[in-house]
């Protein structure tokens, strides 16, 4: 009894609980591939480009949804008394009294008559589409740490997606277009996680940062591309958007699936050894290193590394769940759920990521109605787009030289009151308003991308992408809040900016309770973050005794 009640609560190491592991996959990683080249660098931005077909699907229904400008008809007997330039809605109008601006079958609005038919239908698709990238993040999140990996689920849900993209432009009706971008939303909602997950883990430590930031540029390229091409059909038809949206998506794919290499990080955690070497090799030949390395040799050599490294790893078929590495679909989650810690950093990274995303997607909707019609919906999107890409530099920045966790709460404290600003300016004072809003996205936004990265420091590699998976979802779920917000802040602001405020303002200072992760390395199962967390409680007890914990992230 005695041996029990003084046994450390860890299992899997129980000999020297408080032992960190002398040297790490990523350590071991760099030692066969050597620094990371120009062209494995490359490969990795290339990996990020997914990020790009991402933003053009989650944007894209702010062109094909919009309801499109009309004018009365001249010369229609009676028109002057039932039609005039400022009538607010056509739906009391005769139907010969009015038209379009443009031809009908450049919104989904028009195309189908949707002017009348309320609010709800109108919101159908769109609504759609958040759920189902709820539904598909829940799902698929953690097929890329189990089953498939972080590869395969990439153009799997790229394949997915441009496909529902082809039908979508087929659709013959609202309800076959809502469900079809129910599907499309259903496919994206892992891209950007795989996309994150894997490009970063292709490189070596120096890199991730800048591979990072290159991922949120690809974002923004997206974004931009959107209202190019939406301005370049703006007679063709809505499907039209769909069609050229996929096209190029299913080929990017294509070339993915043959220059892309699987993460080595989740092989060797899955226990696929051999598929390591070989994309260690891979890896090293585009570094400059010789690829005719005897296979037999350097899996030895791999093998005698992973027992210096005390990293359990398993073999494909093993049933362990160690750290999540093996078992079945729900694994990654099952070993997060048995570890208090993990739960504890899953929810404060969450309940942040749920504030910045019902900003992120809220504030460029409260920002288009401040007078931007459709005449100039272009230049508006362009205007919510570009705000993203000094926010990507600042992000690399922060990335670089600050601290995760306080450069989330000072970022989050900004945009609040930023956004509580927005209540306060008076309405005719419309270019301070704009100027505060446009100060609280750019926050906003910054935040987004840093934690993100800060998710995948957080976590080890063997629920890395379904703990970041979860915390898009959570970021999601706030931006599905967000049209609400706005609808009823269309009167009163401080339904919309004055939420926001407090919402991302409060959130954010859930951040404050999770452990710094800049500088330290990423580990690869719950056991060795189990183990490194114990010796840093081990050596800063031992220095400092009134001190239980250090962090804010006791094991």
């Amino acid at each position: 009894m005695a041996d029990t009640a003084t046994a450390p609560l860890l299992t899997s190491h129980k000999a020297n609980p408080a032992k960190v592991p002398s040297s790490s996959i990523d350590d071991m990683i760099e030692k066969y591939i050597g620094d990371t080249g120009a062209m494995q660098l490359l490969k990795a931005v290339f990996v990020a480009l997914a990020w790009a077909f991402d933003a053009q699907q989650v944007f894209i229904s702010v062109f094909t949804d919009a309801e499109p400008q009309w004018h009365c008809v001249v010369g229609v007997a009676g028109n002057s008394s039932s039609c005039t330039p400022s009538a607010a809605s056509p739906c009391a109008l005769p139907l010969d009294a009015w038209a379009w601006d443009r031809p009908a079958k450049t919104s989904v609005v028009s195309e189908w008559a949707l002017q009348c038919a309320g609010p709800a239908l109108v919101s159908l698709p769109a609504s759609s589409f958040f759920a189902g990238c709820l539904a598909g993040g829940f799902v698929l999140t953690t097929l890329a740490d189990s089953v498939l990996g972080r590869k395969k689920m990439l153009l799997a849900s790229l394949v997915s997606m441009s496909v529902a993209g082809l039908l979508t432009a087929s659709a013959p009706n609202v309800w076959a277009y809502a469900a079809l971008r129910f599907v499309s939303g259903f496919a994206r909602s892992i891209v950007g996680t795989c996309t994150l997950v894997l490009s970063t883990e292709l490189v070596g430590k120096k890199w991730r940062d800048t591979v990072s930031v290159a991922a949120f540029f690809c974002y923004t390229v997206g974004f931009l591309s959107l209202p190019a091409l939406a301005y370049a059909l703006r007679e063709e038809s809505w499907r039209s958007i769909y069609f050229w949206m996929s096209v190029p998506c299913l080929f990017y794919a294509a070339l993915l699936h043959f220059l892309a290499q699987e993460s080595p990080r989740w092989l060797l955690v899955r226990g696929r050894k051999r598929d390591a070497v070989e994309t260690l090799r891979q890896l090293a030949a585009l570094n400059g290193g010789s690829s005719t390395t005897d296979l037999s040799v350097l899996e030895l050599e791999l093998e005698l590394e992973l027992e210096a490294c005390c990293v359990t790893m398993h073999e494909e078929d093993d049933g362990g769940s160690s750290g999540g590495g093996g078992g079945g679909v729900f694994a990654a989650l099952q070993a997060m759920w048995e570890r208090p810690w993990a739960i504890r950093r899953l929810a404060a990274i969450m309940v942040a990521g749920f504030g910045v995303g019902m900003v992120y997607f809220g504030m460029p909707l409260t920002v288009g109605s401040l007078g931007s019609r459709s005449s100039n919906l272009y230049l508006s999107t362009v205007y919510n787009a570009l705000a993203e890409v000094p926010s990507s530099i600042l992000s690399g920045l922060l990335m670089a030289r600050a601290n995760r966790r306080s450069s989330v709460v000072a970022l989050a404290a900004s945009a609040g009151a930023c956004s509580l600003a927005c209540v306060a300016v008076p309405q005719r004072a419309g270019a301070a308003r704009m100027a505060a809003e446009l100060l609280s996205f750019f926050a906003t936004c910054t935040a987004y991308d840093l934690i993100l990265i800060y998710s995948i420091e957080l976590f080890p590699t063997s629920v890395r992408n379904s703990a970041v998976g979860l915390v898009r979802q959570a970021m999601v779920l706030g931006g599905m809040a967000a049209p609400v917000l706005v609808a009823l802040g269309r009167e009163r602001s401080i339904w919309s900016f004055g939420v926001f405020g407090l919402v991302i303002g409060c959130s954010g200072l859930f951040a404050a309770s999770l452990p710094e992760t800049r500088g330290r390395s990423m580990l690869d199962t719950m056991e060795d973050e189990e183990m490194r967390s114990q010796a840093a409680v081990a050596s800063y007890s031992s220095t400092n005794p009134i001190a239980k914990y250090p962090d804010n992230d006791p094991v």
